[in-house]
């Protein structure tokens, strides 16, 4: 057994069980959970390599980061490429209270928002996509693009991808509430969303699709929605005009 404490000694056993049927990724997340807790990683030491924790735990690499990506999505990693990872220092974490669909949230604001495109396709997924959902990579998934504003231009552009067990068929009325369609039709409920916000500069694609100059300040949303019992039903990105929109939390203490 490898080990990775300061001291020899580590508190946190660096093992899983291959014969029970919790899948590998789930219980690799869980013993991360535990080891980022321990003193010396929140004191800032990096974490295992991924090499080195395959194959310590006698799987591959892809589990490790199907693992470490849903906690860097939850703000408890931090990865530099080239340097490594690290536990997130006492994360502070902000859930809102409430949160909807952008069509909910834009009709409750009392504004009136134009679909300018909607279009739906069958994909096979990406790796970053697949470890998300948690899918294998080359997994047929449905994309679901949309792109809106009001009546002055486009200010958002949307590309969400949904797991299968949903049951989607790509023929919905996706000019509905798009989390009214998945409770009242199809049963599941939206509980949790976990997001990651930053921004970036507009590639090609994202500037013409929103009217504005390649390089041009946009804001990027990662938007991870997961059932009452955590499972992923979509994964959603964003790309908003930083000159139209702005993203206001509201926190008590």
């Amino acid at each position: 057994m490898a080990d990775y404490s300061n001291n020899g000694e580590s508190t946190v056993e660096l093992r899983i069980d291959h014969e029970s049927p919790i899948p590998l990724h789930v219980q690799v997340e869980e013993l991360l959970r535990k080891l980022i807790k321990e003193p010396q990683y929140q004191n800032g030491k990096l974490l295992p390599k991924e090499v080195d924790l395959a194959k310590t735990l006698g799987i591959s690499r892809n589990t490790i980061r199907q693992a470490t990506n849903k906690l860097e999505l939850e703000n408890l990693l931090i990865r530099k490429k080239g340097v490594g990872t690290r536990a997130v220092n006492n994360p502070v974490s902000t859930r809102l209270n409430s949160w909807f669909s952008f069509s909910e949230e834009m009709e409750n604001k009392g504004v009136k928002f134009i679909n300018y495109d909607i279009k739906v396709s069958w994909v096979n997924v990406d790796e970053q996509v697949a470890e998300h959902l948690q899918l294998t990579k080359g997994k047929e998934v449905l994309k679901l693009e949309r792109l809106r504003g009001v009546s002055k231009g486009p200010f958002v552009y949307f590309v969400s991808y949904f797991h299968p067990r949903v049951g989607l068929t790509g023929n919905e009325d996706f000019q509905r509430h798009l989390y009214e369609i998945l409770e009242q039709d199809y049963s599941t409920i939206v509980a949790i969303s976990k997001e990651r916000i930053n921004a970036i500069s507009a590639d090609k694609e994202v500037a013409e699709k929103l009217a504005v100059k390649v390089g041009a300040p946009i804001l990027y949303r990662q938007r991870l929605v997961c059932d009452p019992g955590n499972r992923p039903i979509e994964y959603n990105v964003g790309y908003y005009r930083g000159d139209s929109f702005t993203y206001e939390i509201d926190i008590k203490r």
